[in-house]
């Protein structure tokens, strides 16, 4: 399989949570799969999408409401994971594709929630952490959060901070930012 590189996707995802331990019978899932396409070459967001994916073995809890903003009428009418998961290989070729996400999160609930559906993993091996990378690029001590990492590069933060659309668009624009500082770096050397 030929990996296309002249795109990256971006995703950021929510999910069911709660102010503490889930109710009983009920587990943190997918609920919101935010897309962004990074322009490689232009080395900046070009396109977004939310996808709502609507939960089978949760309820959104008023916290999760007041998080995310998502309500349950909105989830419920969202698409299954499994359509999710396809909608991500057909219409973004994610197989074929390097993806990042901010931190390690997003892969993790997709690797447990492909593995305890059943639904085939929808990205290729080729993933950025690009919180780790930023921390690594900007030799932080530690790693920040989406927003800081935003105030430290002067980008103002575009749209509801915990949507995955938009939390995807900020993270390509922080990627960008990566990639233009490497160009730059590379010239020097």
């Amino acid at each position: 399989m030929t990996i296309k590189l002249n795109k990256i996707i971006v995703i950021d995802i929510e999910a069911t949570c709660w102010e503490k331990n889930p109710p009983p019978e009920q587990e943190s899932e997918i609920i919101e799969i935010g897309v962004c396409i990074l322009d490689v070459a232009l080395a900046k967001p070009v396109e977004k999408e939310s996808i709502l994916v609507r939960p089978e073995r949760s309820k959104i809890s008023e916290f999760c409401t007041q998080l995310t903003t998502l309500t349950q009428a909105e989830v419920d009418k969202g698409i299954t994971f499994d359509e999710a998961c396809l909608k991500l290989r057909k219409k973004y070729e994610s197989l074929q594709r390097v993806w990042a996400s901010w931190g390690g999160y997003d892969k993790n609930m997709f690797e447990k929630q492909c593995l305890s559906r059943g639904v085939k993993y929808p990205f290729g091996i080729r993933h950025i952490n690009v919180k780790n990378l930023f921390a690594l690029v900007h030799a932080l001590p530690k790693e920040v959060g989406m927003a800081n990492a935003l105030e430290l590069l002067d980008i103002p933060l575009e749209g509801t901070h915990h949507r995955g659309g938009d939390d995807a668009w900020n993270i390509g624009k922080i990627l960008g930012k990566l990639l233009l500082q490497s160009r730059i770096i590379n010239k020097e050397v």
